[in-house]
């Protein structure tokens, strides 16, 4: 029953036809680039799945703004909020409106929000991969029809689209590497998808750290799963309740870092006498805190600047791929050194 509730989408008839979404729409509006044939094709099949074209998207060609569209997988963190932010500031700045979808972490939600763009002719769109997506299909869709995309933070296809990432590697090497100087031996990763670039990007920082000091890596205590508190929070558990538990933690964002934050307090467990804890997350949640977060700190709203600049600079006519990186920064407070110096 819930199938006769779907509305019918260009992507719907794209499939049902085999062709491209860019082919059914130029179709739909008798472009003389498609054959009478397959216009026809196209206009008996969507009558026949009652297909209706977005009457909002129709109201907006006629009055032809400029619109970009922005999908991030978690709108209620402040790292995702800041970097809308950066990105509306400077649409602002060149005339242009954005409109946002929330993908809630998940694959599906993802696709709806990219196909409702193509539908509404956004000029351009910045987006972050959700921790459930490893079909790419619905990105391939974007690069045969021609629209201008970066990606920020997570990332795919990078031979097709332009990026804005942030060193992570570095910034968790660091991390690590000032947790050993500051008394920490037994360090615990918690990460999440294996799949994410960005996931993979800090897991190497924190092993090449473990590697230059000698210190061996136990598999144990890399824990990478779903970017979820209560996940977290059980992982975290977990590895403190062990005999053998690790004497600190990296964690991999603000809801992880967050979680282990909280595990380690429920536990009455000392930070960082007891388990050191350094977390990538905001400047501003980790300030509040008691003890003072230790943080690795995105620039998160130059990140939407700077993502945005390059979406501008696509929709321009400028096909060259860049891959950005914008600095991540250590900030050292009360709860990663065991000792001081």
């Amino acid at each position: 029953m819930a199938a006769n509730k779907h509305r019918t989408s260009l992507k719907d008839l794209a499939q049902e036809l085999g062709v491209s979404i860019a082919t059914v729409s130029r179709a739909l509006r008798n472009s003389p680039e498609i054959g009478k044939e397959m216009q026809a094709k196209v206009k008996e099949l969507a009558q026949r799945l009652n297909y209706r074209p977005n009457p909002f998207a129709q109201s907006l060609r006629k009055e032809a703004p400029k619109i970009i569209g922005v999908v991030v997988p978690n709108l209620v963190t402040h790292y995702y909020a800041a970097v809308l932010d950066g990105i509306e500031n400077e649409a602002q700045r060149a005339g242009y409106s954005v409109i946002s979808a929330n993908s809630h972490e998940d694959f599906e939600a993802e696709a709806r929000a990219i196909d409702n763009f193509i539908g509404l002719h956004v000029e351009g769109i910045v987006a972050c991969l959700s921790q459930s997506t490893t079909d790419y299909s619905h990105f391939e869709e974007i690069v045969q029809m021609g629209i201008p995309l970066v990606f920020f933070g997570r990332t795919c296809l990078s031979d097709c689209f332009s990026s804005v990432t942030a060193n992570g590697d570095e910034a968790a090497q660091q991390a690590t590497q000032h947790l050993i100087d500051t008394g920490s031996r037994r360090i615990a990763f918690i990460g999440g998808p294996n799949h994410l670039d960005m996931v993979r990007r800090r897991k190497h920082g924190y092993l090449e750290a473990l590697r230059e000091n000698r210190i061996p890596i136990e598999r144990d205590l890399v824990v990478c799963g779903k970017i979820d508190y209560q996940v977290a929070l059980e992982a975290t558990i977990g590895l403190l309740q062990r005999a053998d538990r690790p004497d600190a933690i990296l964690a991999f964002n603000d809801i992880i870092t967050f979680a282990a934050f909280t595990a380690i307090k429920q536990l009455n467990l000392r930070i960082p006498a007891d388990v050191a804890l350094i977390g990538f997350t905001d400047d501003a949640h980790a300030a509040y805190v008691t003890p003072r977060m230790s943080a690795i700190v995105d620039q998160s709203h130059l990140m939407g600047v700077t993502a945005c600049r390059l979406l501008l600079k696509n929709i321009a006519g400028d096909k060259k791929i860049y891959k950005e990186i914008v600095p991540q920064q250590l900030v050292i407070r009360d709860t990663s050194a065991k000792r001081q110096g």
